[in-house]
């Protein structure tokens, strides 16, 4: 096969002049021409060259000439090139052995044969030659096209020895079964299963990198139960392997929470891209497995594991490397919350209960409703119809609620600071409790949001916990610059 059209670029017409002017064998490797074979939108480009990569590469730079980067990593034998939306990875062919408890290789010299040896998958061993003579034309020693053609994931080489040098590989396998829709081969699938304890030897940094580009692929369950089948979810993640299976008692069963947790999860992805999300969904029920009980009237039930769920995540998120700031808590708050709308929608709406989610999600509702409505996954037609014609009027209860009393952005009318000032109080625990007391008072519609009722409520709470005032309130100006230094003390 001869690709010479395909790659009718600049950029690969400058390669070529290079290499013939150097001398050197150069082709386009690994997953720019799969993807360009896949009609796949691909910015990566790799180079292999049989000699020495880092001296084609500052050869391109100096070609490209103003506004191009290099870097050199002379200890890999890599280099690397950038000109605006052009970036190109350079590496002389080589060969690699690995030692048993490492996947870091020996790297020795060698040729475009030794180096399509030690790549993952016959679909990423494609190389296309740019030189002059030959341009275009792709060397397949493996079958790499067929297996394209076939949508099959192979190793070039044994699979037992592909995986066990290189476990990460294994993970790599998944994910591109998932993004590519690829059937992963019987032969190579039951390596993974043979192998998958040495997975033990990867960073959890570069495990996690393959999980969340699993997740953000167009169908994510794909990679879940290729991870289950293969005995690797049990390993990286068990928290969600333990939501497998069903158990059943008198004659009732209830679903099985991990096809259940697959099905939101592909759900939330059809509608959106953000990866935390995502997340919410993978983990939403990681707390029933702690909360099941079986209860003679109701049946099966998992009470609070909304609660359950979102005390496991920050040891989850630490164990698995992923950041431990806003989007933890993003993560959190979603699996906490994720019961709520439901709640609503079989009830009747009232303003205090739409209030008090509006308060708890705050800017964060719009992501909650599409979690909740993506976890309705019945098979009953008629019943997805009633939850998601009631999501429909708890949505439209939540804009009436947010349009009039704006609680989104809600900031109580009288602040910790203020109660101090009035009863000339140092801090203590009734100052919060009677924040939380206005608070409520707020959302339950009891009072409204202004100063003047705050400052009501305020005296008749004070006296019954024997407090006078002491001070005048404070005048708007003076609030102000309270909520300011309040706002700044948030903030640090």
């Amino acid at each position: 096969m001869n690709l010479e059209k395909k790659i009718d670029k600049p950029i690969f017409h400058l390669l070529q002049r290079v290499a013939d002017n150097l001398g050197l064998e150069c082709y386009v490797i690994g997953g720019y021409v799969r993807d360009l074979i896949l009609h796949r939108p691909s910015k990566d480009i790799d180079i292999v060259v049989v000699g020495s990569g880092i001296k084609m590469a500052k050869a391109v730079a100096h070609e490209l000439g103003k506004g191009t980067s290099l870097a050199v990593y002379s200890t890999y034998g890599t280099a690397q090139v950038k000109n605006k939306d052009i970036e190109i990875e350079f590496v002389g062919a080589r060969r690699e052995s690995y030692h048993r408890d490492s996947r870091n290789p020996i790297v020795e010299d060698g040729t475009l044969e030794d180096d399509q040896n030690r790549r993952d998958f016959t679909v990423n061993a494609l190389a296309i030659r740019l030189n002059a003579i030959g341009f275009g034309e792709v060397v397949d020693p493996f079958g790499g096209l067929e297996d394209m053609r076939d949508m099959i994931l192979r190793t070039p080489l044994d699979p037992d020895i592909t995986f066990s040098d290189d476990p990460l590989r294994m993970m790599r396998a998944i994910r591109f079964a998932t993004q590519l829709q690829f059937d992963i081969d019987d032969e190579t699938f039951d390596a993974i299963i043979r192998n998958k304890d040495r997975i033990e030897i990867i960073t959890q940094e570069r495990i996690i990198d393959e999980i969340n580009k699993i997740m953000m692929s167009k169908q994510p369950s794909i990679g879940f139960r290729l991870l289950e089948a293969c005995g690797l979810l049990q390993i990286i993640l068990p928290e969600i392997d333990q939501l497998k299976g069903i158990d059943k008692r008198n004659g009732v069963s209830h679903k099985d929470v991990f096809l259940h947790t697959l099905k939101v999860l592909d759900t939330v992805a059809e509608k959106n891209d953000n990866l935390w999300l995502r997340w919410s969904a993978l983990l939403h029920d990681i707390g029933k497995p702690q909360s099941k009980q079986w209860d003679e009237e109701s049946g099966w039930t998992f009470r609070n594991h909304n609660w359950y769920g979102q005390r496991i995540i920050p040891s989850l998120f630490k164990r698995l490397k992923l950041p431990q700031g806003e989007n933890m808590k993003f993560v959190q708050k979603m699996v906490d919350l994720h019961m709520r709308p439901i709640a609503l929608s079989e009830d009747i709406v009232t303003d205090s209960a739409v209030r008090r989610l509006l308060f708890d999600a705050g800017d964060d509702i719009d992501a909650l409703m599409m979690l909740c409505e993506s976890d309705i996954t019945s098979n009953n037609k008629e019943k997805v119809k009633h939850f998601l014609d009631n999501f429909e009027l708890v949505r439209k209860k939540l804009i009436e609620v947010e349009e009039k009393d704006r609680i989104r952005k809600f900031q109580p009318p009288i602040d910790g600071h203020e109660i101090m000032h009035i009863f000339d109080l140092q801090p203590c625990s009734i100052i919060g409790e009677l924040k939380i007391q206005i608070k409520d008072a707020i959302l339950d519609g009891i009072i409204e949001n202004n100063h003047e009722e705050a400052l009501q409520l305020l005296y008749k709470l004070a006296a019954e916990n024997g407090l006078t005032p002491v001070n005048p309130p404070l005048t708007a100006e003076e609030r102000e610059i309270n909520s300011k230094k309040q706002e700044a003390e948030n903030n640090e």
